[in-house]
């Protein structure tokens, strides 16, 4: 009987670990089957290709959507019917017999950034700035080594039972963590707006905040530059140096592999060091490490070790800030972290969208090195300059260990 009681009590960290890993997941596990899922429904691979552009564009609009209403009804609530959505668009995937019906279905599916968007709200629910860094560090671990293992396991399901198995594992995982999140994750909201009038009513308090801005800006650049080395990385490694598959597929990974390490650091260092420093470390790691391998380029040594030992950096670079951005952000008005997470978590994926459209658009076999990694360092640059501007807020206006949110 008492696994069927309802949670009561707040999360452990696994479960957000979990819901995290799921969100991250959705978007790419599926990835090695997509030629094939436009053959057998007849369709063009830019069309098919819309499970992805779709996708995106919807967990936009959903995380903008569901952060304020899990600020006005609750996180559990909002966790379990975007759970239960994600469940049912698996299934409509899994059946779909039409490209038309599958891509309807896969939309449903973006309910699944529930788990990335509210998981940050819930952990700041539950600890203060300093503690939820270091949390959100060690959850961002995961977003790291998600995207290196799902396509592998997406193409070993599609080689040994075909493509329809990654949305049976999308299932059966979207209706495991329905269970899981029924049974362990009670409200962490205990500050519910009255009424979706008043929830709309103090919304301008986070919107009009600079402090807000200066942090998602700084989260969303950041982010940015690893979407452009996303791009990039497939261009340069196959047509500029000549790897093979295989050897691009580990270069695509290497940004993974230096984001895990830095988010390991943020777990590690969150409690006690202030988040602007964690900030301002971020950024300036990975603008030493773009700007070496920049020089070192522009000096005539055209290297995979050159181009992807500076990337490596960005993705420490980025483990260290992003856990402190997103806290921050969600600390700036703590009744509103979820739409904190919500908007700030839109406007990074918005913002990556522009910038691979961006790269993929001026991106050559002649420039791809030069231009992605001069890219990549603007990118930086700017979420730099948003970090500085956080701190002079800070100095103005502390509050306690963080500052005032102003």
């Amino acid at each position: 009987m008492r696994l069927l009681q309802a949670g009561a009590t707040p999360p452990h960290l696994n479960t957000l670990v979990l819901l995290t890993a799921l969100s991250v997941l959705s978007l790419n596990m599926f990835l090695p089957s997509l030629a094939t899922i436009a053959d057998e429904f007849d369709a063009t691979y830019a069309v098919a290709n819309l499970a992805m552009g779709g996708f995106l564009a919807a967990t936009v609009v959903l995380q903008i959507i569901l952060g304020p209403m899990s600020d006005r009804f609750g996180r559990r609530p909002m966790m379990l019917y975007g759970l239960a959505v994600f469940s049912l668009g698996s299934a409509g995937c899994l059946l779909a017999q039409s490209i038309e019906s599958f891509l309807c279905w896969r939309i449903l599916q973006a309910a699944g950034v529930v788990g990335i968007a509210l998981s940050r709200a819930v952990v700041r629910d539950m600890h203060g700035p300093q503690e939820a860094a270091s949390k959100l560090g060690y959850i961002s671990m995961v977003m790291a080594i998600a995207p290196m293992t799902g396509p592998a396991l997406g193409g070993l399901l599609h080689e040994t039972f075909g493509w329809r198995a990654n949305f049976a594992v999308y299932l059966f995982a979207g209706v495991g963590l329905w269970l899981l999140c029924w049974r362990d994750l009670g409200e962490t909201n205990l500050q519910k707006s009255p009424t979706m009038r008043s929830q709309f009513a103090s919304y301008p308090q986070l919107v009009t905040s600079r402090r807000f801005w200066g942090y998602a800006l700084c989260s969303g650049f950041s982010v940015a530059a690893f979407y452009v080395y996303i791009t990039a990385a497939v261009l340069v490694g196959a047509q500029v140096f000549g790897l093979r598959p295989a050897v691009v597929g580990i270069t695509v990974g290497a940004i993974a592999i230096g984001f895990s390490f830095g988010s390991f650091l943020s777990g590690r260092l969150g409690k006690r060091v202030p988040l602007w420093r964690l900030m301002i470390a971020g950024r300036i790691v990975a603008l030493s490490g773009l700007s070496i391998g920049f020089l070192v380029t522009c000096l005539g040594v055209v290297h995979p070790f050159s181009f992807v030992g500076g990337v490596i950096f960005v993705g420490i670079g980025n483990g260290l800030t992003l856990p402190a951005t997103n806290s921050g952000a969600m600390s700036v008005r703590p009744q509103l972290a979820g739409s904190a997470s919500g908007l700030s978590g839109a406007l990074s994926v918005a913002l990556g969208a522009v910038l691979t459209s961006v790269s993929g658009a001026l991106l050559t076999p002649d420039n791809g090195v030069v231009l992605s990694m001069a890219l990549m360092i603007t990118c930086v640059v700017l979420s730099l300059l948003c970090a500085l501007y956080v701190r002079r807020l800070d100095v103005k206006a502390p509050l306690g260990g963080m500052s005032e949110v102003s």
